[in-house]
């Protein structure tokens, strides 16, 4: 039988109303209070109900995520699946559930919008999905808070990895390693590979090192065939690069497979380099020189910043957080061959 508030009230010797706004995360109740009430409900195993409890507070409790990619991998994402690994860890931190948005329930379809209503969540995290879709913005336009990852709207919260930074720093050490013949294979357009791209034309303006036309080339994110061509591609020029940049870490693996049906030994015939960080490339021989995005960071921060929305949203400035990334110096990038 399920153990009451009422149980819970006589067990920490307060009156059910401090108990309840203490679950509730009312203001007015002391942090001991709070923290003596929450050890109390665990030791008894005490759960609030959640009908009740949305009654209470007109609200559901219920964060909707909106992750759609052009490979429908979902949770399989190499670099998003850790992204909402940490969102979730958050918002349960804050006593929230969270729901997948999509198109379809059962055999009805329904816009993004409206599965939101039907699911009747506080709020929504966006992230990785083609973000000019009209029904994006038809949810963007919505009365939900909304916070985004990787992309800006105009009075929207937003989490940033900081691209411009990554891409540089990238680009530096490629530089000093004695790269001036550098190749970048992105993704399509958005403001990520957008930001990305200007970053790396800049820097290399700086060290007056020109691109030439044919070593920028597009792929898809997270597809190893996509690069794996395009690869091939730069490879076979008469003047080809001694130094590739791959889009993300995933995609890169299809750099690895070209190098090889070629001939050619990673780093000593040519080097390669990607972006993210994701622990599998990190346990590939040779091991991948990389960005490395915080994970943690980007998802706990959008949900700490999503419950803000909601729980105060006349003090919660909609306003961009962007966080640091790093150089990963891995084993995928030497000296130019010759210059030894």
């Amino acid at each position: 039988m399920a153990v009451t508030i009422r149980e819970l009230s006589k067990r920490c010797g307060l009156s059910i109303s401090t108990v309840s706004k203490a679950l509730n995360g009312y203001t007015d109740i002391s942090e001991t209070t709070r923290e003596a009430v929450t050890l109390a409900a665990k030791e008894i195993g005490y759960y609030p109900n959640a009908h009740a409890r949305a009654l209470k507070t007109k609200r559901s409790y219920n964060l909707g995520v909106l992750f759609v990619d052009d490979n429908q991998s979902g949770l399989t994402h190499a670099f998003f699946s850790f992204v909402l690994e940490s969102f979730k860890k958050e918002a349960e931190r804050h006593g929230y559930d969270i729901t997948f948005i999509s198109h379809n329930m059962g055999e009805s379809s329904m816009t993004y919008l409206e599965h939101c209503h039907y699911r009747e969540v506080d709020g929504v995290c966006i992230a990785c999905i083609n973000f000019l879709e009209p029904e994006i913005s038809q949810l963007v336009n919505s009365e939900l808070p909304i916070v985004t990852i990787d992309h800006i709207f105009n009075n929207r919260m937003g989490i940033q990895s900081n691209n411009v930074d990554g891409i540089q720093q990238l680009v530096e050490y490629v530089y000093t390693q004695g790269h001036r013949k550098i190749a970048y294979v992105h993704g399509p357009k958005s403001s990520v590979t957008d930001s990305r791209l200007g970053s790396f034309y800049r820097t290399l303006a700086g060290y007056q090192v020109p691109v030439p036309e044919n070593y920028v080339l597009e792929c898809e994110y997270n597809d190893p065939p996509s690069v794996y061509r395009a690869t091939r591609q730069l490879m076979a020029l008469p003047n080809r690069p001694t130094c590739i940049l791959i889009s993300d870490d995933y995609a890169a693996l299809g750099a690895y497979e070209a190098a090889a049906d070629a001939g050619l030994q990673i780093p000593d015939d040519i080097s390669i380099a990607g972006y993210d960080g994701i622990p599998m490339m990190q346990l590939m021989k040779p091991r991948l020189t990389t960005v490395r995005q915080d994970t943690g960071r980007i998802g706990a921060e959008a949900a700490r910043c999503l419950v803000s929305l909601i729980e105060s949203p006349k003090t919660t400035i909609p306003e961009i957080t962007v966080i640091p990334c790093r150089l990963i110096e891995g084993e995928t990038i030497a000296e130019p061959p010759g210059t030894k």
